[in-house]
């Protein structure tokens, strides 16, 4: 069906229309998501101890909520890749973003490490993308511990390292700093559930010492009864 040129031209200002404001709308929820999950990065230690891997560059691919690598956060950026330089500390992993807030997860928090081909559309082939697990939420070192932060949330961040010897060695460190971390928890538990134990007994179930069984020096030892002062001569 031929249209009049107006009426073609008008349907398609409308559907040109219609796809800018859902496009908009998008966006918008992109900045918006993560807000009650991210109030406010956590805030670099200072001083920051001389990092254990790196500095090196890579790019920042992106954060997203963990598991859902196309769930971009859009707070303070996450969501945006970015040049960064990247360094581990004994306090935690540092990520300098260009244009963009720093990104530092504290030992701590860090839950995990692996590596994938892709990541919210950057997809390098093989493992290139260094995904780290993480948790933010709750009190922050350095933060009011009466401030009013959300329940705790699961976050990849993405890393891509210019050498692939810079991923190994950070994947390396990462995997050790939490497998030295779990250990030590583990270790916490079960010192703690021993002490429990050791302080559960039941005092009656505690044996009895029988007099029979004691000694002979303790069985002499034994204070006089009655009936031995009464065998007693009184003295004249």
């Amino acid at each position: 069906m031929n249209l009049p040129m107006p009426v073609a031209v008008g349907i398609w200002l409308v559907l040109g229309l219609a796809l800018l404001l859902l496009v908009a709308v998008g966006f918008r929820n992109l900045r918006r998501r993560g807000v009650h999950e991210v109030p406010a990065l956590p805030v670099v230690p200072d001083p920051l101890s001389a990092a254990t891997v790196g500095p090196f560059p890579a790019t920042y691919v992106s954060t997203t909520l963990a598991g859902d690598w196309l769930a971009r956060v859009g707070a303070h950026g996450l969501g945006d890749r970015a040049a960064a330089t990247v360094s581990l500390h004994p306090e935690g992993l540092l990520v300098e973003r260009q244009g963009a807030e720093t990104v530092f997860v504290a030992a701590s928090r860090i839950e995990g490490v692996d590596t994938t081909p892709g990541m919210a559309g950057k997809v390098t082939g093989g493992e290139g993308i260094l995904v780290v697990t993480w948790r933010l939420g709750g009190p922050q070192a350095g933060a009011d511990e009466e401030s009013d932060l959300p329940t705790t949330t699961l976050l990849d961040t993405g890393l891509n390292a210019r050498r692939s010897a810079d991923r190994d060695e950070l994947l390396d460190a990462v995997r050790g700093l939490v497998a030295r971390r779990t250990a030590r928890v583990d270790e916490g538990t079960d010192e703690a559930t021993g002490e429990a134990e050791g302080q559960s007994g039941d005092p009656a179930s505690e044996p009895v010492s029988d007099p029979a069984d004691e000694p002979a020096d303790a069985t002499r030892r034994r204070r006089p009864t009655t009936h031995d002062s009464d065998d007693q001569e009184a003295p004249e």
